[in-house]
């Protein structure tokens, strides 16, 4: 293989899932295009959708969450008209004795839901005449709750939340760094349900809708895509991240192997969006400090399990958006998101689809078994729970090693040290899901503020256009 000369860009973003792709639309927006580097064979990392039979499943992401940046993203790509708004209304529910128990998502609600005993109802209700402080230290999610509202609340709401938005354990998430706003409510007011009232009557502003495209989760992706164009390349591993200087100036060199072909990048800034252990190995060149404080941040690895059905196997009426499972409930289906009630087009007329979740932070070894082993498992489980008769119309499953970022006590810690290590090389930049939040809002505002600093810090040396390295 031979090695072309080096290609000068002012920035060069390395992973093309959402938070690279939002980082170098964001900077392409600004008048700098930056090269984007996706070692896989197409972009969006666990956006993914999958159309069979009239079916069209989720890979990773069912849904999102919409905030400002990401809906600011949404109409800068022309996608308004393709967005698809569940109903606000649509009941969430929890598994709790074999029965479906619709989810308290307000705080009057856990008042006179049937999940939780009087003595929690209680604990709940005088919360707010209790003022408590924080611990100095870091705390758990299980903890926080245990102290403020005791074990039952945790067993039947709190850690089912926690598995479906993290896949994660309560007993080691950090409240801090997972739910800040629940810790800064007690820091700031003494309570939880003080602090969420205030929150909530001084805002003003409409509450975050769930959101998808006609097309699937993967439209966002593939529009952002084809925007950057030829600046965009798949199949492009990075084998190595040097620094140099060029004129007295700091860059980069990145070589990076595209089929059969080694090639290398020069450029001004680099932003690495990519996974935790890739990043770490990447960036060992630069600081051998890297690899060990990325290791530091652990992943959940998660099983989704897509099936399909004839409306007529299915007893439960499956309206709403899916149902939570507690451990207590001693199955492994972690929760169960009802696509085909929530957004039109998930499948054929007559038919209904769900997507289900298993493995996680509190079960990893689901992940041993064979994909035909998971998929019995499962869909059998979900099938005792909706009366389900029969075998799915279709149905299949994909595993995720590394699904989620555990945002796991010493959570704040670990991010600080690598944003620490990445300030000490100027010019380099992070971007990802284990920074401010696993949620595609929360990456693309965080990658919003990467691009942001990336832009700020090639004005000031000069380089913001095309080739800015040969120029520097």
């Amino acid at each position: 293989m031979s090695i072309a000369a080096p290609s000068p860009f002012a920035a060069v973003v390395i992973g093309g899932g959402i938070s690279g792709l939002a980082c170098a639309y964001r900077l392409q927006q600004a008048g700098i295009p930056a090269r984007v580097l996706e070692a896989g064979a197409r972009p969006g990392g666990l956006i993914a959708t999958k159309e069979k039979d009239g079916f069209q499943f989720e890979l990773g992401p069912q849904s999102f969450l919409s905030n400002e940046p990401l809906l600011q993203l949404i109409e800068s790509l022309g996608l308004n008209e393709q967005l698809q708004h569940a109903d606000r209304r649509a009941p969430r529910y929890i598994l709790s004795g074999g029965k479906l128990v619709r989810a308290p998502l307000a705080p009057q609600s856990l008042l006179t839901t049937p999940l939780l005993g009087a003595t929690t109802k209680w604990k709940i209700f005088t919360e707010m005449t209790k003022h408590t402080v924080p611990p100095d230290g870091d705390e758990s999610v299980a903890g926080f709750v245990r102290r403020k509202f005791g074990d039952e609340l945790l067993e039947k709401f709190v850690a089912p939340f926690v598995s479906g938005v993290y896949a994660g354990d309560p007993e080691k998430l950090s409240l801090r760094a997972s739910f800040p706003k629940l810790y800064e409510f007690e820091k700031e007011y003494g309570s939880v349900m003080k602090g969420a009232m205030k929150s909530r009557d001084t805002k003003g502003k409409p509450r975050a809708g769930l959101c998808s495209f006609r097309g699937g989760m993967e439209t966002l992706p593939r529009a952002i895509a084809g925007r950057l164009g030829e600046l965009l390349l798949t199949e492009s591993s990075v084998n190595s991240l040097q620094r140099g200087k060029a004129n007295g100036k700091p860059w980069f060199e990145i070589e990076f192997t595209r089929g059969n072909h080694r090639e290398m990048i020069a450029a001004n800034a680099v932003i690495v969006a990519t996974p935790t252990d890739a990043a770490g190995g990447m960036l060992r060149q630069l600081s051998g400090e890297f690899p060990g404080a990325f290791a530091r941040i652990e992943y959940a690895p998660v099983a989704v399990v897509s099936a399909g059905y004839r409306r007529e196997q299915v007893q439960h009426p499956v309206s709403g958006f899916g149902f939570l499972v507690p451990r207590s409930e001693k199955l492994r289906v972690l929760g169960t998101v009802w696509n085909s009630s929530l957004f039109a087009g998930r499948c054929p007329d007559g038919k209904v689809s769900f997507t289900s979740f298993a493995g996680g932070a509190t079960d990893p070894g689901l992940l041993d078994l064979k994909d035909e082993e998971i998929v019995e498992l499962i869909c059998g489980e979900v099938a005792g729970v909706l009366g389900i008769s029969g075998a799915p119309a279709i149905a299949r499953v994909q595993r995720y090693a590394r699904a989620l970022p555990q945002y796991n006590l010493g959570h704040s810690g670990n991010v600080a040290a690598l944003s620490g290590l990445a300030a000490s090389v100027p010019g380099l930049f992070l971007a990802g899901n284990y920074l401010s939040g696993p949620s595609i809002g929360a990456c693309v505002e965080q990658a919003n503020l990467t691009a942001d600093a990336a832009r700020v810090y090639l004005a000031s040396i000069g380089a913001t256009g095309a080739g800015a390295v040969a120029h520097a």
